[in-house]
């Protein structure tokens, strides 16, 4: 109750946070650093809980091209076997002389040809099995390399809201008083008009005896922008209307609780809405902080520099 009873009671709770109440029921932080919700699904087969699309097109490029790379080295491994269980005399132009592994290495090599449909011609199937599993495998591999495509394309279309926000959150000087300050910043050569930005407080609080999820949405300096060339820092003024007005140093630090952030920007290469979110837990608000400037004019006054590396710069100071 001591920490209900440092919430302003200006504050009006948000009713419609998309979170449940009941704070037995969770379990960690509300929202991942990266954006994603901090949950796992159980109850339902893995294939049936899972869009491969999806995962397909949101892992990082490496471990994408990593599955690519290993689903065309066992595909070939499990033709090459099944070419060498019919029989090598099956395959035209693998001498029999030659050692079971060379032969096995051959069978696997004419695998790798039939199924990107090269072709070749060294080696060629005869009998009816051989020349069956061939063609199998030839619209296998047709079709694997559509797919493959399709996921490329996706992958390079899908429109993504290249943000990156500061790694902490921080309690600087405000007008008069102090406030809660989050940066942000584009880092690729992508022009977002119209930003817009939520931020919502998540605590756990008790109430009546029982632990409660407890949302505030918070007021900014700016909610809205027109056009997000540089950094923006989201500014939310900590006076009486705030949830956190009471809040001190030693708070913050007893108590759990999250910030979560909402972006969305128009991007006018793929002229669309995109979104970006993170979440702050309450370890990693640095309380007495404020950030540096990460843009200046440059040496012939001619353009802004933006300095993409000085994005979690920030330096302590009184509050």
């Amino acid at each position: 109750m001591a920490l209900l009873k440092k919430i302003n009671n200006k504050a009006q709770a948000d009713k419609n946070s998309g979170f449940g109440t009941n704070a037995n029921s969770y379990g960690g932080r509300f929202v991942n650093k990266n954006g994603t919700a901090n949950i796992e699904k159980r109850g339902m087969h893995l294939l049936s809980r899972i869009s491969w699309y999806h995962t397909m097109i949101d892992m990082p490029n490496w471990k994408f091209l990593f599955i690519l790379f290993v689903f065309y080295i066992l595909i070939n491994f499990i033709f090459a076997i099944l070419y060498y269980v019919i029989g090598i005399e099956h395959l035209n132009g693998i001498e029999q002389s030659q050692s079971p592994l060379t032969q096995f290495g051959q069978a696997y090599f004419f695998s790798a040809q039939t199924f990107t449909t090269v072709g070749y011609g060294h080696i060629s199937p005869t009998g009816f099995l051989t020349s069956a599993l061939s063609a199998a495998e030839a619209l296998i591999g047709l079709l694997s390399f559509a797919i493959a495509t399709g996921l490329f394309f996706g992958r390079f279309s899908k429109p993504t809201a290249f943000l990156k926000f500061s790694h902490n959150a921080l309690i600087s000087p405000y007008g008069s008083g102090k406030g809660l300050m989050i940066r942000l910043v584009p880092f690729k050569n992508t022009n977002f008009t119209d930003a817009k930005a939520k931020v919502t407080l998540g605590m756990s609080v008790e109430e009546n005896g029982k632990m409660t999820n407890k949302f505030y949405s918070l007021d900014l300096e700016l909610d809205r922008i027109n056009a997000l060339s540089l950094s923006w820092t989201l500014v939310h003024p900590i006076n009486e209307n705030s949830p956190l007005y009471n809040f001190t140093e030693e708070d913050f630090k007893k108590t759990q609780g999250e910030i979560l952030v909402f972006i969305t920007t128009f991007d006018d290469m793929f002229s669309n809405t995109v979104a970006a979110r993170t979440s702050y837990t309450f370890d990693e608000i640095i309380y007495g902080a404020k950030f540096h400037n990460m843009y200046n004019r440059s040496k012939d006054s001619s353009k802004t520099i933006l300095h993409l590396d000085q994005l979690n710069w920030f330096e302590s100071t009184k509050i």
